[in-house]
C-alpha cells in the first residue's frame, strides 16, 4: 500500500492511501490545508485544533448541501423519466391510432374500387 506525505496546517503527516490515489490524496490534503489557511486569515490565531474542526464543519456543510442538490437532481431525473415514459406511451398510442385510421381508410378505398370496378368493366364490355 501506497504512503505519502501531506502538509496540514504546517504539521507533516504521512498517510496509506490505494495504489493510483496517491495524487487525489495530496490534492484533498491542499485543500483542507487551504480552508485552514483561509480561516486562520479570517479568524486570527485561534488554535489549530479550533480553525481544523471549523475547516472540518464547513466541508461538512458543503458535503450536506452536495447531498441535498444530488438528491434533488436525482428527483428531477425521476421525474423526466416518468414524463418521458408517459410521452412515449401517448405517441405510441397516437400511432397505433394512426395506423387503425390508416388500416380504415384503406379498407374503405378497396370498398369503393370493388364497387366501381364491375360498373367499369360493364361499360366498357359494351360500347
Amino acid at each position: 500500500m501506497p504512503h505519502v506525505s501531506v502538509t496540514i496546517a504546517g504539521r507533516q503527516y504521512r498517510m496509506a492511501c490505494d495504489e493510483g490515489q496517491e495524487e487525489h490524496l495530496i490534492r484533498l490534503a491542499h485543500d483542507i490545508d487551504s480552508r485552514i489557511s483561509q480561516l486562520r486569515t479570517a479568524f486570527g490565531e485561534i488554535g489549530d485544533q479550533r480553525l481544523v474542526v471549523m475547516a472540518a464543519i464547513t466541508i461538512a456543510d458543503e458535503l450536506a448541501e452536495a447531498r441535498s442538490r444530488i438528491r434533488a437532481l436525482e428527483s428531477d431525473i425521476e421525474s423526466q423519466r416518468d414524463a418521458r415514459a408517459s410521452a412515449i406511451a401517448r405517441i405510441e398510442a397516437s400511432e397505433e391510432e394512426v395506423a387503425r385510421t390508416i388500416d380504415a381508410v384503406a379498407e374503405r378505398i378497396e370498398q369503393l374500387v370493388s364497387h366501381l370496378a364491375p360498373k367499369e368493366r360493364g361499360t366498357v364490355g359494351m360500347g
